[in-house]
């Protein structure tokens, strides 16, 4: 009996070892690879700059938009109805400009979006490319980023099972 589980136990080890394929893991610190890039912080600098300049134009008009509300606090007692409604309309449609203002400027779309994609998204490209070159040269078949929540910058494909759980679930 106990020969005969010594035997299974043994194929069972050598015919797992044959097939389970050994897996090649790396991680790297993104923020110190792109922070080490000098045109990196370059285009951080040039886009930090041009945000300021922005939030500093926002507030200024926020600020212009608070003096007026204070002078039509002061003088509204003395308006008619209709001075009064125009006062207010002029404001709100202030408001709503500036508003405007900081969706084009800040917004998901906006102009600070498209000047990243610009400055930032070259240069983290070609680290993308380092990074997959150096996974498929050094034959690493998972590189996990470990300052990013995302985890997971290069994956051999033949890992992905995506398609195997897409066929379980009927899709």
């Amino acid at each position: 009996m106990r020969s005969l589980l010594f035997a299974i136990t043994t194929l069972l080890i050598t015919g797992l070892g044959n097939t389970a394929e050994a897996q090649r893991i790396a991680y790297i610190d993104m923020d110190k690879i792109l922070n080490s890039i000098t045109e990196y912080q370059q285009a951080q600098e040039e886009l930090d700059k041009i945000a300021s300049q922005w939030r500093q134009d926002i507030a200024l008009e926020y600020d212009n938009i608070k003096s007026q509300y204070n002078r039509y606090q002061a003088e509204q007692v003395l308006l008619s109805d209709q001075e009064r409604q125009k006062y207010e309309d002029e404001i709100i449609a202030k408001e709503q400009a500036v508003r405007e203002m900081q969706k084009r400027k800040f917004g998901p779309e906006g102009e600070l979006f498209k000047k990243r994609q610009e400055l930032v998204e070259p240069i983290q490209a070609e680290v993308f490319q380092a990074i997959t070159d150096y996974a498929d040269d050094q034959g690493y078949d998972f590189i996990f980023d470990k300052a990013s929540s995302s985890g997971m910058i290069f994956a051999n494909a033949k890992y992905d099972v995506t398609d195997k759980i897409l066929q379980k679930l009927g899709n």
